[in-house]
């Protein structure tokens, strides 16, 4: 079960910006454990949605309880999986 899941949707207005939202639920821990969930979830989004990401769509990463203790790479190449999945 990866880290995250990922949500994106095409917003056919013409505009070919992406956008990005994270959401990480009270299930996963305190606040300080969803800061650092949102944290790893902006730094990988930094990463590889400029080269991966889907043009003209909103993406959506919500944490998930086991990507707080999950290796960044295999998080990285999680989202890649989940980007070519999703027609990025």
């Amino acid at each position: 079960m990866p880290g995250f899941v990922l949500l994106v949707r095409d917003r056919r207005d013409g505009d070919p910006a992406m956008r990005i939202g994270y959401t990480v639920t009270r299930k996963i821990g305190g606040a300080v454990v969803r800061s650092r969930m949102k944290r790893r979830l902006r730094a990988l989004a930094r990463a590889i949605l400029p080269e991966a990401g889907v043009a003209g769509a909103d993406h959506v990463l919500i944490g998930r309880a086991g990507g707080i203790e999950r290796d960044f790479a295999r998080l990285r190449e999680e989202l890649r999986k989940a980007l070519r999945k999703a027609g990025g």
